[in-house]
């Protein structure tokens, strides 16, 4: 008796940004995918990774909205995080093994703070060998489960806010405001060493990604709860030009629209706020993409956000 043939997924066009509150134990890409299966997604990714120890706002872009993954993977980000002092691991998370141990000196708060504020600003950060940069190809995290140590070049990063919110003997609650490629699990144990013992992170929630910072987070159930059919209205479901509140808007009438989405330059309205880039709107309300100053004093397109306009090409899916 023959086996039924498997069915075969359907994907469909689905645009907008899903603001996972991602829960402990799934990697972003495992998050990503089940919200993708869910919603059948033809293209989707996420902007900016969370270790599955990790829970908190994770973005996840879909259809036209994946042409914004790199700008969000560029905005400061905010975390919650705590601190085991006295225990070093060799992931710098609560996952690895332990390395090393030392003595805890006591510390009250104007210790700590003097600790914290010698971090704060622009800095020099060392990824670690548990991190998805690559060597030759290769995922350092891959190197380091095989026992392998290569070098790591330092990378500029800014700690705009590093405040303690509570601690106790051997541990302390943080809250982090920060540039992109700042690996939280390295502060922790920075923080660790200005206190002179070692130490690593043990929680870590992400609170916001910017432009959200007061936009509210949706669970993996809430979304899987909601049928795919009707997802499209879902309030969850934000549109692609929330990634750019900062912009100023422009709505164009149907012949700038038609042109704009054949690429061509514009002439710009007699009034227009001073701005290095505006959002583009056809006379209905759509959203057609991003403009800026260009030669001449007239508008040329950044990046636009329509399928088959012009001559742009769809980006690759992302992961």
């Amino acid at each position: 008796m023959s086996r039924p043939a498997p069915v075969r997924r359907r994907w469909r066009a689905v645009d907008g940004i899903v603001l996972l509150d991602k829960p402990p134990g799934l990697s972003s890409t495992q998050a990503l995918q089940r919200v993708r299966r869910h919603l059948q997604a033809e293209k989707a990714g996420h902007a900016g990774t969370l270790d599955p120890l990790a829970t908190g706002m994770l973005p996840l872009c879909f259809g036209q909205a994946t042409k914004a993954c790199g700008v969000l993977l560029g905005r400061r980000k905010a975390y919650r995080a705590t601190v085991r002092l006295g225990i070093a691991t060799d992931t710098g998370d609560a996952e690895g093994q332990t390395i090393a141990e030392g003595p805890v000196a006591e510390f009250d708060a104007v210790r700590l703070e003097r600790a914290l504020a010698s971090l704060r600003g622009e800095q020099l950060q060392v990824p670690p060998m548990y991190s998805a940069l690559k060597r030759d190809g290769r995922p350092l995290y891959e190197l380091a489960r095989r026992g392998e140590h290569v070098e790591r070049a330092a990378r500029p990063v800014t700690i705009d806010s590093l405040l303690a919110t509570g601690h106790g003997e051997c541990s302390i609650e943080i809250e982090v405001i920060c540039s992109k490629g700042t690996y939280i699990r390295v502060l922790a144990e920075e923080i660790a060493t200005q206190l002179g013992t070692c130490g690593h992170l043990t929680a870590l929630r992400r609170l916001w990604v910017e432009p959200f910072i007061a936009a509210p987070m949706v669970t993996l159930e809430q979304v899987e709860a909601t049928p795919a059919a009707t997802a499209a209205a879902a309030s969850w479901l934000a549109p692609v030009d929330g990634a750019f509140p900062d912009l100023p808007a422009l709505t164009l009438d149907p012949t700038q629209a038609l042109h704009l989405c054949q690429g061509r330059t514009l002439v710009p309205p007699a009034v227009l706020p001073d701005a290095t880039g505006y959002r583009a709107y056809d006379p209905h309300g759509r959203f057609l993409g991003l403009v800026e100053p260009g030669p001449g004093g007239r508008l040329q397109v950044r990046r636009l956000f329509v399928a088959g306009a012009g001559t742009h090409a769809e980006p690759p899916e992302l992961e």
